[in-house]
């Protein structure tokens, strides 16, 4: 067994270092190997290298946050976007860019940049403390989701309202910015991004012991001297600010956090999650780095949207999920 999950590693850890050369020198317009030395310096540092290290980092953390909720929720169906964290940040994303404009916040780029970050993460914040405080109140996991979908429906309402009474220009902008990229992140927004996400994916590696522990409930946690309700507190803090840190420098990526963890399932038939927890930074930087290449290849000298590829991938995923598991 151990044998046949070092070779899954290694096959995995081979598919990640093809992906980050693909990113790295291959697609869009041209091929960044037969470019010119000055121009292949620009690419390269300022436009290949931090697109490949955001979508390495935004995998990873969407897959992570999915695994989390699917544990906590003990529902493979589970993801960021059903507690609604991933809408509530799309909705002040949304706040920002709509009416930003018109309040002229967006005079200079970097500022107006950061404005979004900050929307972002705020949104998710506020939708993760609301959760957090009704988790207090509540005990069952499923009513908690229900609820979670219900923010989320909130959120899209309040979002479609904003996108009706906004001008064209700002809606546009929106628009592109909801279909998802990688290609927008500088190497000024990395230093803010991937400290943050770093932190957060490390901090998850003390709460192994309660994931497993909450894989089969909450009486087994309790028994086995796990304090259920701090626990689930932390873990879902922590997938909150993955996704809000994420959907601010990449849209609202679709189906990873679903998506991953599943397919990590069914490549290692293991109940550890310290297992699944390598293996979602593994598939999850694999997947979004091959969507990327693929967005930027697929179609000459035009980019497709980056959601479009990872639906097309992962719903058909879960799609497969639910015909081979029909008791779920």
């Amino acid at each position: 067994m151990k044998d046949n999950s070092t070779i899954k590693y290694i096959l995995l850890i081979l598919l990640f270092i093809l992906g980050c050369f693909l990113s790295l020198f291959y697609g869009g317009t041209e091929n960044i190997l037969s470019s010119e030395i000055t121009e292949h310096n620009f690419i390269f540092w300022q436009l290949r290298v931090p697109k490949t290290i955001t979508a390495i980092i935004a995998g990873s953390t969407l897959a992570v946050s999915g695994l989390i909720l699917q544990v906590i929720f003990r529902n493979p169906l589970a993801g960021p976007y059903v507690l609604g964290i991933s809408s509530g940040a799309s909705l002040m994303v949304a706040v920002s860019i709509l009416t930003g404009n018109a309040l002229h916040l967006f005079s200079d780029f970097f500022i107006g940049k950061s404005f979004i970050v900050l929307s972002s993460i705020t949104g998710s914040l506020i939708v993760t403390l609301l959760i957090l405080v009704i988790s207090k109140k509540v005990s069952s996991n499923i009513v908690l989701l229900l609820i979670g979908l219900m923010f989320s429906q909130i959120c899209g309402a309040i979002q479609t309202a904003l996108e009706y009474f906004s001008n064209p220009n700002n809606l546009k902008t929106f628009v592109i910015w909801g279909m998802g990229s990688l290609a927008n992140t500088t190497n000024q927004d990395l230093s803010i991004f991937v400290p943050f996400s770093l932190v957060c994916l490390l901090a998850l590696l003390f709460f192994i012991k309660p994931l497993n522990a909450l894989l089969l409930g909450q009486n087994y946690a309790q028994n086995v001297g796990i304090n259920f309700n701090r626990s689930r507190f932390y873990l879902i803090l922590i997938s909150s600010v993955l996704t809000g840190l994420t959907t601010a420098f990449c849209g609202p990526v679709a189906f990873i956090g679903i998506a991953v963890p599943i397919l990590s399932r069914m490549v290692f038939n293991s109940s550890k999650q310290q297992t699944h927890y390598a293996a979602c930074i593994l598939i999850g930087s694999i997947i979004l780095l091959f969507s990327d290449a693929l967005c930027h290849s697929a179609i000459k000298s035009m980019a497709l949207p980056l959601n479009m590829i990872t639906t097309l991938i992962g719903a058909p995923l879960v799609i497969y999920l639910m015909f081979r598991n029909k008791h779920w």
